[in-house]
C-alpha cells in the first residue's frame, strides 16, 4: 500500500534552516506528482510547493526564494529545503501524492 513518511521537522530560530524528507513506498514514485502542504493552528491547510514527474516546480508566494522542493527518484524521497525560516512558517508539514495519499506530518516550529 501507499506509504508516505515525513521526517526532519523540529524547533528552529528565525532565520534558520530545516530540510524535510518524505520517504515514499507502495507506488512508482518516478511517475508521481508530489507536493508539500502545511497547516498552522487555527488556519486552513495550504499548498506550499509541488513538483511534477518532470521536475517542474511551483510555490506559494510566501515561500518563494526561501523554500526549495526536490525529489530523488533513486531513493523514492521527496524533500523540502526551508531557509530563512520565519515564525509564520510554524505549522505541521505533510507530503502528499495528491489527491488521495498523505503522510502523518511533521511539526516545524520557528521561534526564538
Amino acid at each position: 500500500q501507499v506509504q508516505l513518511a515525513e521526517s526532519g521537522g523540529g524547533l528552529v530560530q528565525p532565520g534558520g534552516s530545516l530540510r524535510l524528507s518524505c520517504a515514499a513506498s507502495g507506488f512508482d514514485f518516478r511517475f508521481a506528482a508530489m507536493a508539500w502542504y502545511r497547516q498552522a493552528p487555527g488556519k486552513e491547510r495550504e499548498l506550499v510547493a509541488q513538483i511534477s514527474r518532470f521536475y517542474t516546480t511551483n510555490y506559494v508566494d510566501s515561500v518563494k526564494g526561501r523554500f526549495t522542493i526536490s525529489r530523488d527518484n533513486a531513493k523514492n524521497t521527496l524533500y523540502l529545503q526551508m531557509n530563512n525560516l520565519k515564525p509564520e512558517d510554524t505549522a505541521v508539514y505533510s507530503c502528499t501524492m495528491p489527491p488521495a495519499y498523505w503522510g502523518q506530518g511533521t511539526q516545524v516550529t520557528v521561534s526564538s
